[in-house]
């Protein structure tokens, strides 16, 4: 059992490489969550700690004496006792490695701290924004000339994305949230599946609130926005996952597209001061 726990932990913690196979980010991202971080959220953590928990209170219901008499007759002997003290050794060198891990990705993932200001001769694009025309999670019609007078972040992702999305929704919702005024809004690159009847769920999933919107339409009502905004994108027509740059379009009071952004927090954040 302490081996099955060492590798759930290593699964879940380990940090992975940026040629890591897409199969393993999936398989962390669905058994313990997605954070911008890389550590689990709040479900991944509960299953990595209540989990083996309950799993050693089972054992020691159904096979208590069991456990309990073999425990006994390790500790009796040298080898059993040098094999206690391992297995102790190796549960306290186990959790000092998960707390400097936890430590250090919760000091990477302060954008403020991490990224570098964006440089005073970085572009302005000062172009019209083209037009949204698409429905938001509460079913009203989206345009973006409904924000004049507000500086708008304008993204793209989709629900079943579990890679780069939510770190991209995580970084512009928290960039919004630090500059007050600021309208946020995600269009969904998979129409398909990302109808408007699925909004409301995918608001709920991004922990989306004021002045944060999700939009979306018919498919070719969604891809011609799409191609107005100049967003690569690719489906794998086997699974339906789509291949596409982290790009954020801050959009000044005035409705023209001043910046475009593969940055952060901090680099939103940044530009939006610039607005």
């Amino acid at each position: 059992m302490l081996g099955w726990t060492a590798a759930l932990w290593a699964l879940a913690l380990w940090p992975l490489p940026a040629d890591a196979p897409l199969w393993l980010a999936r398989t962390r991202a669905v058994c313990f969550g997605s954070t911008s971080s890389g550590l689990p959220d709040v479900a991944g953590w509960l299953v990595l700690t209540v989990q083996p928990g309950l799993m050693l209170g089972i054992l020691f219901l159904a096979f208590g004496d069991t456990l309990r008499s073999g425990l006994g007759r390790l500790a009796r002997g040298l080898p059993g006792r040098a094999a206690l003290v391992l297995a102790g050794g190796s549960l306290l060198v186990g959790l000092g490695a998960a707390g400097i891990r936890v430590a250090g990705a919760a000091e990477r993932s302060n954008p403020i701290a991490a990224e570098d200001d964006p440089p005073p001769t970085y572009p302005r694009l000062d172009r019209p924004a083209p037009r949204l025309d698409l429905w938001d999670q509460h079913g009203r019609a989206l345009t973006i000339d409904a924000f004049r007078g507000r500086p708008v972040l304008v993204t793209f992702a989709y629900a079943h994305c579990q890679t780069v999305c939510p770190v991209i929704v995580h970084d512009v919702l928290a960039a919004r949230r630090a500059v007050p005024g600021t309208v946020a809004v995600i269009v969904t690159l998979d129409p398909l599946r990302d109808t408007p009847a699925r909004l409301p769920a995918m608001a709920r999933q991004w922990q989306l609130g004021a002045d944060e919107l999700v939009a979306s339409g018919p498919p070719a009502a969604v891809e011609a926005v799409l191609d107005a905004w100049q967003v690569p994108r690719a489906r794998d027509p086997q699974t339906g996952d789509i291949t596409h740059p982290r790009l954020v379009y801050l959009v000044d009071p005035k409705g023209h597209i001043a910046y475009a952004t593969s940055g952060g927090v901090r680099a939103i954040t940044r530009l939006l001061s610039r607005l």
